[in-house]
């Protein structure tokens, strides 16, 4: 069997802040955008029976205070869903009274003190909000190095699913090879990667929900399953399933989610959801190399993408 690892980043998106909106206006469009938000993705997981990872940022609460992210903690513990650590470190500088400041974006760009200070705080903050103690950590951006597992190892965390090879050598810098994607322990931790696919020779792009279609998709679990994968680890977003200003559902990325969901009901038997709090092992031996690319996958893709920008892009 292949564990597949659904994992949705929860957060409140910068660029609202920075837009000027008021906080109930950045948590409807970004946290529930449109109907189709963290409430309607948990519904659809019940519905189908399917285990996820929220990864939840939870820094805004730093400007804004607990309620700002205890709600949505307590809808996901509420759904019997779990919750891991997601961090944003530019929300450490923020202020509601001037959106024009911040603290450095990326938590590369933090040396390893710093970084196990902001993590060890974010995870406080989380379990403020409500949450369980988390075991795993996704950095905002994917942007993590090998000083990020230290700091992780350090403050006792067990897994991080930072490193994607589609965004390496930056702001993805965690040391392993870009073609990584079977867990592996690395400076402490165990590392699952986010699962990439080739759609061009050379070119990788991540199993993300608005970056393949449904046939890349399917491509990507088939070859899992029949290479013997370990794992695969899909990326999601709380806001994802929406158009870029959160006002209007994107029918595109709702139709791959709602087929990635069918998909794993149907083939829960080889292709089962974890959880990270169940502290799955890995056999360390294992190899897996990215599904290869198809000509015929890609454009179709390109083709659907084109169409989701041009229409489904459109704000209300």
């Amino acid at each position: 069997m292949t564990a597949v690892f659904l994992t949705i980043d929860t957060e409140l998106m910068w660029h609202h802040h920075a837009a000027g909106c008021d906080l109930a206006t950045q948590i409807a469009r970004s946290i529930e955008p449109a109907g189709v938000g963290v409430a309607y993705q948990l519904a659809t997981l019940a519905k189908h029976s399917l285990k996820a990872t929220f990864f939840v940022d939870p820094m805004p609460t730093m400007v804004f205070g607990l309620d700002a992210i205890r709600p949505v903690v307590e809808a996901i513990v509420d759904a019997g869903q779990e919750l891991q650590l997601h961090l944003h470190p530019n929300w450490a500088g923020a202020r509601v009274d001037d959106v024009t400041r911040s603290a450095r974006f990326e938590l590369i760009d933090y040396n390893l003190d710093e970084q196990r200070a902001l993590i060890a705080g974010a995870r406080d903050l989380l379990k403020a909000c409500g949450a369980p103690d988390p075991v795993a950590f996704r950095a905002g951006s994917y942007a993590a190095n090998d000083d990020t597992l230290t700091a992780l190892a350090e403050l006792g965390f067990v897994y991080d699913s930072s490193h994607n090879g589609a965004d390496a050598p930056w702001p993805s810098e965690i040391g392993l090879p870009r073609r990584q994607i079977a867990p592996v322990e690395h400076r402490g931790v165990v590392e699952v990667p986010v699962t990439v696919i080739e759609d061009a020779p050379g070119s990788l792009r991540h199993f993300q929900i608005c970056a393949l279609s449904q046939g890349e998709m399917r491509a990507a679990l088939d070859h899992a399953v029949d290479a013997g994968h370990q794992a695969v680890t899909i990326v999601g977003h709380s806001f994802e399933l929406a158009n870029r200003a959160g006002t209007r559902a994107n029918g595109v990325h709702v139709g791959r989610f709602e087929g990635l969901c069918r998909m794993l009901a149907d083939a829960r038997d080889t292709l089962p959801t974890a959880q990270f709090r169940d502290r799955p092992r890995f056999a360390w031996e294992s190899a897996a190399a990215p599904l290869g690319p198809n000509l015929l996958r890609t454009r179709w893709r390109q083709a659907e993408q084109l169409w989701s920008n041009l229409v489904e892009e459109r704000a209300a």
